[in-house]
């Protein structure tokens, strides 16, 4: 009788350390805007963890570097690049406008995923304009609803973003963006953001960031990654925590 109840209790023991990983806080993480540069793409790339990364389509070194991400077994996405309010920067070599029709909007995101193999997912660029008009937030969830498998991420660069409303209503795998690592580069803003994005997994259950290949987020990312398994936070692919909004 002792020995059957020392049994009973190690093996409840020894499930333990499988249910408290089963039940961690998940982060993802998102490195946005690869396609330029191949050196801080294939920096961004080797970071430790199943982190993924979105390639703006038509760029230089965009199928490569996607090439090169899903040989190291990390996750693909279109970084789709959408029109913004007020901005005024240099256009990206494949993008949508508001004043598309219908069939150009259908045309140009054919070009975009047929540009970054292996994608599996789109997420927005910019965006602060398109994502608040629900007619093209439609047309867009139909596009990625009519290639089996693609999810969404809204970056979420407006409040006023319809777009995981709109995912939602036509029954698209999506999530949005929690926090933006590096608005701001410096160390102690990068720290900060950082520990903002662990306090919300660990109060939601979940939390997505998106970080870029700069620099500084690489040099950061390189040395914090690693310890978020000893903070019981576990990271984790963006495939991971999507969802139907409903």
């Amino acid at each position: 009788m002792i020995l059957r109840w020392y049994l009973f209790f190690a093996a409840l023991f020894a499930a333990f350390p499988q249910a408290a990983a089963e039940s961690a806080p998940k982060i993802a993480i998102i490195i946005d805007d690869l396609g330029y540069q191949l050196d801080a793409g294939r920096r961004a790339i080797g970071l430790p963890g199943p982190l993924a990364y979105a390639i703006l389509p038509g760029t230089p070194r965009g199928r490569t570097l996607a090439e090169m991400a899903y040989r190291s077994g990390k996750e693909v996405l279109l970084h789709l690049p959408l029109e913004a309010v007020g901005y005024d920067g240099r256009p990206e070599p494949i993008g949508i406008t508001l004043d598309m029709s219908h069939g150009a909007f259908r045309d140009i995101f054919a070009d975009a995923i047929d540009s970054v193999p292996f994608a599996i997912g789109v997420s927005t660029h910019r965006g602060s304009l398109l994502t608040r008009h629900p007619g093209h937030m439609d047309w867009l969830m139909q596009e990625i609803r009519n290639r089996e498998g693609l999810f969404f991420i809204d970056s979420y660069t407006t409040h006023k973003s319809v777009a995981l409303q709109i995912a939602g209503e036509l029954g698209v795998m999506a999530t949005r963006r929690d926090v933006f690592l590096d608005n701001d580069r410096a160390p102690d803003a990068l720290a900060r953001e950082f520990e903002r994005l662990k306090g919300l997994a660990r109060n939601r259950g979940v939390a997505v960031a998106i970080g870029h290949p700069y620099p500084e987020t690489l040099d950061f990312l390189e040395r914090e990654l690693q310890a978020l398994d000893s903070q019981g936070l576990e990271l984790v692919p963006v495939s991971e925590v999507l969802r139907v909004v409903r």
